[in-house]
């Protein structure tokens, strides 16, 4: 086991910013260049810093180049506005991960001293394409051919076998699955950000059985087992203790109070093999409990980091539900479960929006969208939220401590956060 290194200090978050997930950006004409620039303006005048105090920008994209013949896309973060112009800008891919290894990066930048602020954008844009080609898009991320040759929905079917092997060394039933979407769909209806929160969804919609309203996509997998093709944007303003201290100690734009700050207090990046079927088929030989180890390596780092001893230390908890398979895997990798007893947790409300450790009260990827390069730092946004009380209608009371997993392909890179008011 390699030694976990605390940070020097914590990062502070100044302010977050989200576009709009519902809005279809393709067919209005837009294009990800004014997706960077909304959420670059959007997250400084949140964050009441100017751009002339931003040291360092990262942008979180995987497939800008795939699905808008777009690539560079440091420049189109400086061409926001022109006080930005001479910072270094670096853009970050790791699949699904690509926005929480953004603000990695900014991070380190940060505690190596570079700069006292960095803006980390996360983007992607998606619907150029329709669902089956970006799908298969999204398929650059596995191992290819090996993966992807011959597969119409690789995603789908490769977390069907995520769920397949829960079924083999544990049991799954279905209807925990089903229990999982509507939770997610549910809660994104009160999330005015969310792709899904005008959807109007019954209960044959969650129907295992019902072909029309939910028809299997691949496997176990149904279509309200399944994140949403998303265009969208999330950004945030990261800051130095001593930055945040006298940034505090300013006017509010707004109302003439102090603004407060949230802190970033710990940190887990696991990157594992590449394959599904090998991080399976290891898991399985070595007969570790959990299926997934490399999720749960990195769960227990940032925990580790951020001195929280027991998940109950958590108040709420983001994580990365591309399908319900992957959000019944984060339950148990979490510890709120012993392994392969996730369903205890669905069947007890235990994650529930007024449950004892609320999962995705924002809705997730499932409810408020997976623009991919952009779902890490959208998390991150949603559990500043959180913790410093400004998340409305999805707010859950009294949250003070927060975490995150974002995962990236078929959990080849996960990353944690745990975020303190």
């Amino acid at each position: 086991m390699r030694p976990i290194r605390p940070s020097p200090y914590p990062t502070m978050v100044l302010g977050t910013y989200q576009t709009d997930f519902a809005r279809n950006r393709g067919r209005d004409g837009g294009t990800v260049a004014e997706l960077i620039a909304e959420a670059t303006l959007g997250v400084l005048e949140d964050a009441a810093v100017d751009a002339s105090e931003v040291g360092s920008g990262h942008v979180g994209n995987f497939a800008a180049g795939l699905y808008n013949g777009q690539r560079h896309l440091g420049g189109l973060l400086v061409d926001a506005h022109p006080d930005l112009r001479g910072i270094p800008v670096t853009r970050h891919e790791a699949a699904c991960a690509s926005g929480s290894v953004a603000v990695l990066a900014a991070m380190a930048d940060l505690e190596a001293g570079r700069c006292d602020v960095a803006v980390v954008v996360g983007v992607e844009m998606m619907r150029t394409f329709n669902a089956f080609d970006a799908q298969q898009g999204l398929g650059t991320a596995a191992l290819v051919p090996d993966e992807t040759d011959g597969v119409d929905w690789l995603w789908p079917q490769m977390f069907s076998d995520l769920g397949d092997a829960y079924d083999r060394r544990y049991s799954l039933d279905d209807e925990h699955l089903a229990a999982i979407a509507r939770s997610n769909f549910d809660n994104a209806t009160r999330n005015p950000q969310a792709q899904t929160r005008n959807w109007t969804l019954t209960d044959g919609h969650f129907d295992r059985s019902d072909d029309e309203l939910n028809p299997v996509v691949a496997g176990r997998i149904r279509r309200q087992d399944c994140s949403q093709i998303t265009d969208g944007a999330a950004a945030v303003v990261l800051a130095t203790p001593a930055f945040a201290r006298e940034w505090e100690r300013r006017p509010r734009r707004d109302d003439g109070g102090s603004s407060r700050p949230a802190r970033i207090v710990g940190w887990g990046h696991h990157t594992d093999q590449m394959t599904m079927a090998a991080k399976l088929r290891d898991s399985e030989r070595s007969a570790n409990p959990y299926i997934l180890p490399g999720v749960r390596a990195a769960v227990t780092a940032a925990m580790a980091r951020a001195g929280v001893d027991d998940v109950w230390d958590l108040d709420v908890i983001e994580t990365h539900d591309c399908f319900t398979t992957n959000h019944y895997a984060a339950i148990d990798h979490f510890g709120i479960t012993a392994p392969g007893e996730s369903w205890k947790a669905v069947e007890e409300g235990t994650c529930d929006f007024d449950g004892q450790l609320p999962i995705n009260p924002s809705g997730g990827l499932m409810g408020v969208g997976h623009p991919v390069g952009a779902s890490g730092v959208r998390m991150l946004c949603d559990q500043v939220r959180q913790v410093t009380g400004t998340a409305g209608d999805y707010q859950v009371p009294g949250a003070q401590t927060a975490a995150l997993l974002n995962v990236g392909g078929s959990a080849t890179t996960c990353v944690s956060l745990i975020v303190e008011a």
